[in-house]
C-alpha cells in the first residue's frame, strides 16, 4: 500500500456548494426527440470539428429567432453571432471581447440578479457595479431607482439588461418601460448587454418576449445578445447558445467576428456539434418550428396556471399579506418575499427547499404539492412575520 505523500494542494479549502444548481429530470420534448431521430438515421453526418464560430446556420437561424426575420440589422450585415457553451458562455465570450475591445470596462448589472453573472463578468475582465431594480417593499420593478442609478452612470458604461422574465425575480419592466430605458440608455451612449435565457418561456410568444431587444436593435444603436436554448427547447446538458454583436455597420461587424474567433480559440477551440445541430433542424422546418411553439406555449401556460393556482390557495387559507406578486411575476422563477428565517422554517417543518432570498422555481410546481408549499408558506408567515 503506497504511503500518503503530502498534497502541493493540502492547503487549498473546501468551496461552498452551489446553492441553486441540482440534478432534476427536464422534460424532453417531442419535437427535440424527433429532430435528434432525424439527425441519428442521416448517413452523412459526421463528428469533424465545427468552426470555431461553430454552426453557421444554427448563428444564422438563432439571430432570426431573437431579433426577427425581417430585422434590418440582419438584412444590412451589422450583426456577427457566433455559437457558446449556453448562456453562461456566451456572456463570458461577451465579457471577454469587451474587456479587450471596448474603451469601458464596467457594467451595470441589476441588484438582484443570476448569481453568475457578477462572477462571469469579473473574470472576464470587468468591472461589475449595481443598478437598483427589485423594489422589495412592493415586490415589483423600482423603476425610479433604475433609472436614477443609470443617468448616474458615466458615458459608455456596459449595462446587463435581461431580455424577459428576469431571473430571480420574474419581475419585467412594462413596453413603456423598456422605452424609456432605451431613450436613457442611447442618450448616454450605454451599451446594452442583452441576455435572454427565457424567449418563449416567459409569457408563451417567442415575437413578445423579444420585443425589448428589437426596441433596441430598430433605433440603429449597436448591442450585444446572449442567448441560451436551455429552457425553451429544454436542451440544458446540451450547453447550447449564441452571443450576438450588434455592430454599427458591416465592416465593423467583420472585423468583431475576426476578434472574437481570438477571444474563442484559446478558451475552448470550438462548440459542441450535436446541440445546434437539434436546435438547426427544429429551426429551418416550418412543421418542426411550429411544433415547438405549442410545445413551448404549453409550458408556459402550466407555470402561468401554477402561479394562479397558488395565489388562490393563499387567498383561500387567509394567508397574511398581498400575494399578488405571485401572477404579476412572470418565467420559471418567483420572488416570494419570504425571509431568510421563513425559509429555514419551510425546510425545517415542511422539508421544502428554496433558495434563502425566497425564490422558487415555478417549474417545480404541480397539482400534488402545490397545497403543501401553500401550507407551508402559510405557516411560515403567520408564526414567523
Amino acid at each position: 500500500m503506497a504511503s500518503q505523500v503530502a498534497s502541493v494542494f493540502a492547503g487549498i479549502a473546501q468551496a461552498p456548494e452551489d446553492p441553486i444548481l441540482g440534478e432534476g429530470k427536464p422534460l424532453v420534448l417531442n419535437v427535440v426527440r424527433c429532430a435528434e431521430q432525424m439527425l441519428i438515421n442521416d448517413p452523412s453526418r459526421y463528428k469533424e470539428y465545427l468552426p470555431i464560430t461553430g454552426l453557421a446556420e444554427f448563428n444564422k437561424l438563432s439571430a432570426k429567432l431573437i431579433f426577427g426575420a425581417d430585422s434590418p440589422a440582419i438584412q444590412e450585415n451589422r450583426v456577427v453571432t457566433v455559437q457558446c457553451l449556453s448562456g453562461t458562455g456566451s456572456l463570458r465570450v461577451g465579457g471577454e471581447f469587451l474587456a479587450k475591445h471596448y474603451h469601458e470596462h464596467t457594467i451595470y448589472i441589476p441588484t438582484p440578479t443570476w448569481g453568475n453573472h457578477p462572477k462571469i463578468f469579473t473574470l472576464a475582465g470587468l468591472t461589475a457595479r449595481t443598478y437598483r431594480y427589485y423594489d422589495p417593499a412592493t415586490r415589483g420593478l423600482d423603476f425610479n431607482g433604475l433609472v436614477e442609478d443609470l443617468s448616474s452612470a458615466p458615458l459608455g458604461s456596459i449595462v446587463l439588461l435581461h431580455a424577459c422574465a428576469h431571473n430571480p425575480t420574474g419581475v419585467d419592466p412594462t413596453v413603456d418601460q423598456w422605452e424609456k430605458i432605451r431613450q436613457l440608455m442611447r442618450s448616454k451612449s450605454l451599451l446594452p448587454f442583452f441576455d435572454s435565457a427565457y424567449q418563449g418561456f416567459a409569457s408563451g410568444s417567442l415575437d413578445k418576449d423579444a420585443q425589448p431587444v428589437r426596441m433596441f436593435v430598430a433605433d440603429g444603436g449597436e448591442l450585444l445578445m446572449a442567448q441560451s436554448y436551455a429552457k425553451n427547447m429544454g436542451l440544458y446538458g446540451e450547453r447550447v447558445g449564441a452571443l450576438s454583436i450588434v455592430c454599427g455597420s458591416a465592416d465593423v461587424a467583420v472585423r468583431v467576428e475576426s476578434q472574437l474567433k481570438l477571444v474563442i480559440r484559446p478558451m475552448y477551440s470550438s462548440p459542441p456539434l450535436h446541440g445546434p445541430s437539434v436546435v438547426a433542424t427544429i429551426l429551418r422546418d416550418s412543421e418542426m418550428f411550429n411544433e415547438w411553439t405549442v410545445e413551448l406555449k404549453a409550458m408556459a401556460d402550466r407555470i402561468i396556471s401554477m402561479r394562479q393556482q397558488l395565489f388562490d390557495a393563499l387567498k383561500s387559507r387567509g394567508t397574511p399579506g398581498d400575494w399578488s406578486h405571485i401572477i404579476k411575476q412572470i418565467g420559471m422563477f418567483t420572488f416570494t418575499g419570504l425571509n431568510s428565517e421563513q425559509v429555514a422554517f419551510m425546510r425545517q417543518e415542511y422539508h421544502i427547499y428554496m433558495t434563502s432570498d425566497g425564490r422558487i422555481s415555478m417549474a417545480g410546481l404541480n397539482m400534488k404539492n402545490l397545497p403543501h408549499l401553500a401550507d407551508a408558506i402559510h405557516a411560515a408567515v403567520t408564526k414567523l412575520k
